[in-house]
């Protein structure tokens, strides 16, 4: 068995922990396991093992790696989790089944066109900026449910949760907190919150998914 499996499994044993410590129904959350900068040889033996959800940084990346995992191993959900740019909304759109990265006007825009024109409907959330940091992508919080409400009405886009990344620095309990508050003044289901470091933190909060790279593939 590989290091990765190993560690796959050993996360999967602590999501079941935290659903039952956190009184979650069994197999509420899910897991995404992030395979950016990983190489296809990297990520086999986690597909083998049974994972069918990854998350990925970079269109042009996930382009070079996914079509072809895609035809080896079926049913496979791929997640974008990383800053979109609009001129990649196309790219996108074909290839991911989940957008987790929309934060503003511009790329709600771009994403309604090419769902429209691409017929193809992935599913969004919007990214949030608990933290308010200069240097990290989404939306401030006190503009989200108001964002999201013009994602439905003025670009006709179902939006079906949010996301956010808590500073590094600080207890990531408040931000937590914060986007499950903001979800349902939203009136969205989906939470994605909590990575390697505290997915096990998110659980309580509500988080329906969970993005977890270096505990599974180890360091880049």
């Amino acid at each position: 068995m590989s290091e990765a499996v190993e560690h796959l499994q050993a996360v999967r044993s602590a999501i079941v922990r935290a659903e039952k410590e956190a009184v979650r129904r069994a197999g509420s959350v899910e897991l995404v396991a992030v395979s950016k900068t990983f190489e296809a040889d990297s990520i086999r033996p986690v597909l083998e093992a049974g994972q069918r959800v990854f998350g990925e940084n970079r269109v042009q990346e996930a382009q070079g790696k996914w079509p072809a995992l895609r035809e080896e191993f079926p049913g496979i959900t791929l997640h974008l989790i990383g800053p979109l740019q609009s001129n990649k909304a196309a790219d996108a759109v074909a290839l991911f089944d989940v957008i987790e990265t929309v934060d503003r006007e511009k790329i709600a825009a771009e994403l309604a066109k090419e769902i429209e024109r691409q017929n193809k409907a992935p599913r969004l959330y919007v990214q949030v900026n608990t933290g308010l940091e200069e240097q990290k992508a989404g939306i401030d919080p006190r503009e989200a449910v108001a964002f999201v409400s013009r994602c439905r009405d003025t670009h006709g886009l179902t939006i079906d949760g949010l996301m956010c990344i808590p500073p590094f620095e600080e207890h990531p309990g408040p931000h937590f907190a914060l986007l499950q508050k903001l979800a349902e003044e939203a009136a969205v289901e989906k939470l994605s919150m909590g990575m390697s470091a505290d997915f096990e933190k998110a659980i309580p909060f509500g988080a329906t998914s969970v993005r977890v790279g270096s505990a599974i593939f180890g360091s880049r």
